[in-house]
């Protein structure tokens, strides 16, 4: 049996990240851009349901939602597959914690930022490789692009991409990343690094499989077989969409060649009976030409 379960399932994410406040600041402080003045230093975790305030319009859940000394909210997301919804429904769920947080009466001045932090687990832009693998969107002018509103701050960090460094300041950042890319079922030796850090340290405990019920395990184990379906699924789709689109390209250039022989042909004086022999074409389509 492996010694360590992959952080990066939904179970174990959760536990790390939504159940333990200490983890979940350490994380957000070494991965979203703050202000370094507006450390966070306490963390109250929210329901992660997004609730609207009208039953009839949606509602998701997230991994992980909490709220700051600074009342800044924050959700935390683990995706192991990325779609363009995911993308969606991340603009979705931080618009709703932005707006949810004015109850009637009070004014627009108590809003606080919402940061919304995406951890995918895999390329999920299609930038140069040199662009990073942090993409930061914020509300911005377009023609003035240096005018950036943060009230909304998405945050997407591709895991792939990630190549760990020995900047010293981001010392935290390097940790958490490696935590999350290099421990999973197959990890036998943990990096010193890691082990020496006391919250990378009690992180690596709480994915140690000795610490999960058969319960537990077996909802692991079906996570990534949900993830690996899912996958199935959807590249079975681009694939049966991508071989409509050759047919269907195909279908029109043998149209568009039949369209050009019968044009030469009525070019030639041929009747219009003897070019529909010729190219099955009908007599509408050939009177057109």
């Amino acid at each position: 049996m492996s010694k360590y379960l992959d952080p990066k399932a939904d179970l174990t994410f959760k536990k790390v990240f939504g159940k333990n406040k200490r983890l979940v600041m350490s994380l957000l402080n070494a991965l979203l851009p703050l202000p370094k003045d507006m450390k966070i230093t306490d963390v109250e975790y929210l329901t992660a349901e997004n609730i609207p305030e009208n039953p009839a319009k949606k509602y998701s859940i997230v991994d992980v939602r909490c709220t700051d000394n600074f009342n800044r909210h924050f959700i935390v997301e683990m995706q192991s597959y990325w779609t363009q919804e995911f993308f969606t429904r991340t603009v979705f769920n931080a618009t709703a914690a932005y707006s949810n947080q004015l109850a009637k009466g009070k004014a627009f001045e108590m809003l606080k930022d919402v940061y919304a932090l995406s951890l995918v687990n895999e390329e999920a832009f299609c930038y140069k490789q040199d662009d990073g693998y942090i993409q930061e969107f914020y509300l911005t002018n377009s023609k003035h692009t240096e005018d950036i509103r943060k009230y909304l701050s998405l945050i997407f960090i591709e895991l792939p991409k990630f190549k760990p460094s020995n900047r010293g300041d981001e010392k935290m950042k390097n940790l958490w990343l490696k935590f999350l890319t290099q421990i999973n079922e197959e990890t036998t030796d943990v990096e010193t690094d890691l082990l020496a850090n006391e919250e990378i340290s009690e992180a690596l405990e709480i994915v140690k499989t000795s610490a999960y019920t058969d319960t537990e395990l077996a909802a692991y184990r079906k996570y990534w077989l949900d993830i690996s379906t899912e996958k199935s699924a959807i590249q079975g789709a681009e694939k049966r969409a991508e071989e409509k689109g050759r047919q269907e390209g195909r279908e029109e250039g043998r149209l568009e060649e039949r369209l050009s022989i019968a044009r030469n042909l009525k070019q030639m004086g041929i009747s219009i009976v003897d070019i529909v022999k010729a190219t099955q074409l009908s007599e509408a389509e050939i009177n057109k030409l």
